[in-house]
């Protein structure tokens, strides 16, 4: 597999100055690591449990690659506009159609730690590269790195931050029951790394479980978006929203058509001006007046049309890894 590494600016084009949010957040990373694809497609593997994915056959292969590439290629040249560090790697690969969603094999941690996840997807093992974990061991300062792959064979599956939100700030990892999210994977996962699991249910209106929890929920400093609903025990539904008081945060709860709309799918960044709200055009659009002015009370949201990416489920979240560690010196 061939990869190029590019972690200049892409194309950026000038952003107009915008009020500056102050202060760094720990939930707010400066910098992410993107995979573009060369030849994208929507994996069929993955369509058993991902009721989020949409047919792409009106489309040919190779217009489904080349709309992907630079769809992918546009949020990266806006991150980089906005002041976020991008470090994007290509993937010309055929064989890992969803390889633009890296944030399901990799997390990185405050302290110096990267995790790698075992995927339940058997076409979606070989989106792990060794050249990224080695990229930001090079570039960053990083402890350990913690590969819990090696379960696979077992059955067992934690999907990363697609199966976790994670609240960097409360120290609480909330996670949607399903095959993607191995309870005893959780465990040892939050043991490592200090999180407090919060595990629920989750379904859509016809019942159909959550594949994972980042389509229902993003967690920013200050704001947190929420298909409440989607939560299907109540008590649960009022200990999470709890949670989030106790950290002031604002909830924007969505319904489900929102959340299929992937309003919940979102990343909260460090930009230049401040903190910024990472989200698909679709996902915007799907949002109420009422819902935005809550938003931008806390950040800017910065809005990307990648509709073609989405058919394969899901959104800007899923394409983004943060990078939560701190540089080497240059």
């Amino acid at each position: 597999m061939s990869a190029t590494i590019d972690s200049a600016p892409l194309s950026p084009s000038p952003v107009p100055s915008r009020p500056y949010r102050p202060g760094r957040s720990l939930q707010a990373p400066t910098a992410v690591v993107m995979i573009r694809p060369h030849h994208f497609t929507v994996n069929e593997q993955t369509m058993a449990d991902n009721v989020f994915q949409a047919d792409g056959s009106a489309l040919t292969a190779d217009e489904l690659g080349r709309r992907a590439f630079s769809e992918s290629t546009a949020l990266a040249d806006e991150l980089v506009a906005r002041g976020v560090q991008v470090h994007v790697f290509d993937d010309e690969s055929f064989d890992h159609p969803d390889s633009v969603f890296p944030n399901n094999w990799v997390s990185t941690h405050r302290g110096g730690r990267i995790v790698t996840y075992p995927m339940c997807t058997p076409n979606r093992r070989g989106e792990r590269r060794h050249d990224v974990v080695e990229f930001l061991k090079a570039t960053y300062r990083v402890q350990d790195v913690i590969d819990y792959s090696g379960l696979e064979p077992d059955g067992l599956f934690l999907e990363g931050t697609g199966a976790m939100v994670l609240d960097h700030i409360g120290r609480v990892a909330y996670v949607a029951r399903s095959n993607r999210a191995d309870p005893v994977i959780l465990e040892r996962f939050c043991t490592h790394n200090g999180y407090e699991p919060m595990v629920f249910d989750a379904a859509d209106e016809t019942g159909t479980a959550i594949y994972h929890t980042n389509v229902l929920m993003c967690i920013g400093t200050d704001v947190a978006i929420v298909c409440l609903d989607a939560i299907t025990d109540v008590a649960r539904r009022v200990e999470i929203i709890d949670r989030l008081d106790e950290t002031g945060r604002a909830v924007v709860d969505i319904t489900h058509h929102q959340m299929r709309e992937f309003a919940g799918n979102a990343f909260e960044l460090g930009g230049r001006d401040g903190r910024l709200l990472a989200m698909s055009t679709r996902a915007r659009a799907a949002l109420s007046p009422e819902q935005i002015a809550v938003i931008e009370e806390s950040c800017d949201i910065v809005a990307v049309d990648i509709s073609t990416i989405e058919l394969a489920g899901g959104s800007v979240r899923c394409m983004l890894a943060g990078v939560h560690l701190d540089p080497r010196p240059t």
